[in-house]
Order: structure tokens, then sequence, then C-alpha cells
């Protein structure tokens, strides 16, 4: 789980977002002092730090600019009073991940730290080029699967790339990879020391995009009560991913064009020109020269962008890499379930060759993440591998038609159950089955059940007690 560091003097407010903080299951420790936090940090390694700016002895900053030296990729969240903003807006300068204003709102606090945290996985979690003897990737990194030709032109062009500032478009249907190997040129870069922030601009709606993206001064807007700054600001030195730049309107087209012109951005609302120092990688699955004919993307913008083009092929296109791409994802699973060796029928990898992999990459990974769950044994037979058959795309999001079948039958069944005994209900027998189908998939560890099942291991080990005391029993049979 990711281990988060409060670093605050007030008791109090230590003791009230340790349980925030640890209610979404993070490890949280707690320091008083700058000095205290230091030693803690010196010895393990944070995923986010909560960081007080006012405390006695070391202040705030001196902690930031201490902490920057050995260890510059750790989030760090500014904690200030409205009153002190300024000086929170100079922390981010100096490499501060964000800040937050006191008193906290809980949504807030939950959403930044899950913001940093990827941030951090992102930035830490190295991609790497496939070894020669096909090793599996260290626990701590990913690693580009494939040995077609297709893909073997895909490492030839990174490693081409990595090491020079040029923009780079990356092209390819959703669901092959492209963040993936935009973090692989982050860590094979010079820049990989600095930040690496990520944007999908098809997510965000386009009244906030440009704020995230370039930040917006006070009273630029209604809910604008403070400066800030924004993801061109805070990468600097670093790189910045814009995924899915195909979906970006027409005037934030243009002030990233002007970034990649003359390096310069302006804050929403606000008339000065600030120089950042930012690689770009940019990525799309949609053909961007049909685009520009269609008068919906800037010519001139996606002539910058074009400097290096990476063009990931389909799944369909590179068809000999999924034998070696299902074996990655089972050897991964097992290692993060802590399940064991897991052997793969050639019969599997036949049914998992014939089928028209829409989806991709992404599509794969959740067919063999879907089969892992619902296979028993250390062989993953034929018939755990179930496909989407809806006939469109898996949306970005994972889902899938399989799983909105597979939701109906269980539903029905719960359904039928609830009808015949009054005292059973959809959710409380769902409830049940699920406690019980966690625990035995990571094999009774109860911090990894309560992570899949997004509560609290405390919250996990009342309701276990509950079970123990006379609730509904947990059942070994199927829903």
């Amino acid at each position: 789980m990711p281990r988060i560091l409060i670093v605050d003097d007030d008791t109090n407010l230590r003791f009230a977002l340790k349980r925030i903080l640890a209610s979404r299951v993070y490890d949280v420790d707690e320091a008083g002092t700058g000095e205290e936090a230091l030693a803690m940090i010196a010895r393990q390694p944070y995923a986010v730090v909560f960081l007080d700016l006012r405390m006695p002895g070391l202040s705030g900053l001196e902690v930031l600019d201490r902490l920057r030296k050995f260890d510059s990729k750790v989030p760090v969240i500014i904690m200030t009073a409205y009153g002190t903003t300024d000086t929170a807006i100079e922390a981010v300068k100096r490499g501060a991940y964000d800040f937050i204003l006191k008193p906290f709102e809980v949504e807030d606090i939950e959403r930044l730290t899950e913001q940093a945290v990827t941030a951090y996985r992102l930035m830490t979690r190295r991609v790497d080029l496939p070894a020669a003897d096909d090793a599996p990737a260290a626990a701590d990194s990913d690693t580009l699967v494939g040995r077609s030709r297709a893909m073997q032109e895909v490492y030839k062009e990174i490693g081409r790339v990595a090491t020079s500032d040029a923009t780079v478009l990356i092209t390819g249907p959703s669901g092959s990879g492209k963040e993936l190997v935009a973090r692989a040129i982050y860590h094979h870069s010079r820049r990989s020391d600095k930040p690496f922030l990520a944007v999908n601009c098809a997510a965000i709606p386009e009244g906030l995009l440009e704020s995230d993206l370039f930040g917006h001064e006070r009273g630029s807007f209604t809910s604008a009560e403070h400066r800030r700054l924004g993801k061109f600001e805070r990468a600097s030195g670093g790189t910045l991913f814009l995924d899915e730049i195909g979906d970006m309107s027409a005037v934030t087209q243009a002030k990233i064009l002007r970034v990649l012109q003359n390096g310069v951005i302006e804050r929403v609302g606000g008339g000065e020109s600030i120089q950042v120092d930012v690689r770009i990688i940019a990525a799309t699955h949609r053909d961007l020269p049909a685009l520009v004919r269609q008068g919906t993307f800037r010519e001139d913008l996606y002539f910058r962008l074009n400097v290096f083009t990476i063009a990931l092929p389909s799944l369909d296109q590179r068809r000999e890499d999924i034998p070696f791409l299902a074996r990655h994802f089972v050897e991964r699973e097992s290692r993060r379930t802590g399940h064991g060796p897991i052997n793969i029928l050639p019969e599997t990898l036949e049914k998992l060759a014939a089928h028209n992999w829409r989806g991709n990459v992404r599509e794969l990974e959740n067919v063999i993440e879907r089969a892992l769950i619902v296979s028993t044994g250390a062989t993953l037979l034929p018939e755990s591998v179930r496909f989407d058959e809806s006939g469109s795309p898996p949306p970005e999001s994972g889902d899938s038609g399989d799983q909105a079948a597979l939701l109906d039958t269980l539903f029905t069944r719960l359904a039928a159950r609830a009808e015949h005994d009054p005292a059973e209900s959809i959710l409380s027998v769902l409830e049940h089955e699920m406690l019980l189908r966690a625990l035995r998939f990571t094999k009774g560890n109860q911090v990894h059940a309560a992570r899949l099942l997004g509560i609290s291991r405390q919250t996990l080990r009342n309701r276990l007690a509950d079970e123990d005391s006379g609730g509904t029993p947990l059942s070994d049979e199927g829903i």
C-alpha cells in the first residue's frame, strides 16, 4: 500500500488527516517537526508527504528544500492557511506537488492524495525495454512486451528519441499502450530526475482543462479564490504527457502552440508571460491529418507536435505477441496477489490468439485479469477465458459488454434468492460473497483484500467480526 507521511506540529490535525487517509487504505506515518520528518524520510520512501508550512524549528520550505536534494520525485503537498497562499505558491515553484488550504474538505484530501499517488507511481515505476532473455520485469518496474517486427521498430524509436528534448507524438488505437511508451521515453531521458505529469485532455471538461494546464489567477472565475499553478509550471524541467490531444478545443490548441513555439504560458485571467521549460509528449488515437482537413485541429500545431512520431500497432497487427503478453500479465498478477506460478495451457493461448482484439492490449489485460479471478488451481484453462462480444470496442474505463452480462446474471440470481428468503437482500448477500471471494483471492491477506474491496482494513475486520457474531454466514456456495 502507498505509504504517506503527515508533517505538522498540530496533533489534532495529524489525527484527523490520518483518519481520513487510513480509511482509504493508505499506510500513514506522522511527524511533529521537520527534523523528525527528514529522519523518517531518510529511512524509507514515501509516496506522498503532507507538509505544514509553519512549524517550530525547520520551516516547511526548509524541509522541502532538503527533501528535494535526496528525493526529487516524492510529491509534497503543502498545507497552509488562506493567508499564507503566496508562500505555498512559492513552495510549488520550488518543487512541491500542490498545496491545500486549511481547514480541509475530505473530498479534496482524497482527490489530491489519489492524484499525487498516481503521479508518484508514474515517476518512480520505470518502464523498461524488453530484455534479450525475456526475463520478467522487476517488481518495481513495468516493461514493454513483444517480439514482433512492429514492436522492435517501436523500441528503436524510443531509443532514438529518449535522450533528446524533441516533442514526441505517439499515435495508435485505444488500449495499445501509448502511456507506457510515453513513460519509457521519460525514464530513459535526461529529464528522468524531474517531474512527469500526465493530463488526459478528453477526461477534463474544457472549462477546467485550461486552468489545469496553465493555472489561474485569483478572481479569474467564480471559484478561483486564490492563484493556482498549472501542470506546465509544476512540471518545470520535466515532462508533460498530453494524452488524447486530438480532443482539445481550438482555444487550448492555440495556447499549446504558443508553448511549443516560445516556451511561454499565461495563467487564466492573467497577463504575465511565464517562461517554462517542459518537454511535451502527446498521444492520440485520432487521425490528426483528417482532423486538420476537417478544420477541427490546427495545422500549425500538428506540425509542431509531429517532430518525431511513434506509431503503435494494434494488437491484431502484432498477433505473434499475444502469447508473450498473456504470460506477462499472468506472471504480474500472480506476483501481485502472491498466488504462485500459474501455467497457461496451449489451448488457452490458442483461444486468445484467435480472438479479434478490438480493445487491443488493454482488452487482453482485462480478459486475463477476469480469467484469473474465476480460475481455480495453478492452470489457466480455456473455459476461464471470456470475451466481450458486444460488437464494439471496450470503453477506456475497462468496462465491457462481457462484464455487463456477468452483472445481469449475478443480479438475476441474487434477486431470486432475496425473493425466496425475506431475511436476505441483494446488497447483504453480495457483500458476504464479495468478502469471501476477496479473502479467497488474496489467500487470507486482509490488507490486500481490503484494498481490492475499497475499504479500510479495520472495516474489513469489523465486518468479519459481524459474521462471527451471528450475521449471515459466508458460504462457499456460488451465487
